[in-house]
């Protein structure tokens, strides 16, 4: 079923969040999951770079996430 038909039978339509959004929230966690994986499994070097870039990821999304609530 479309948004089009769905549209005419009259019921509601709902438009996602992010619907075309980069998602950087998302990619931060799954490092975090791969971290802590890595970690648990004994690869220090595998989990510290996926700690380093599931912070920069984070700090990417709060930036930008604040300026989209100034604008």
């Amino acid at each position: 079923m479309t948004l089009a038909s769905v549209a005419v039978l009259g019921m509601p339509t709902v438009t996602p969040l992010q619907a075309g959004g980069g998602g950087f929230l998302y990619y931060a966690v799954v490092f975090l999951v791969l971290a802590l994986v890595a970690g648990l499994a004994g690869f220090r070097g595998i989990a510290g770079l996926s700690m380093k870039v599931a912070r920069i990821l984070v700090v990417i999304f709060l930036v930008l996430a604040i300026v989209t609530f100034l604008l």
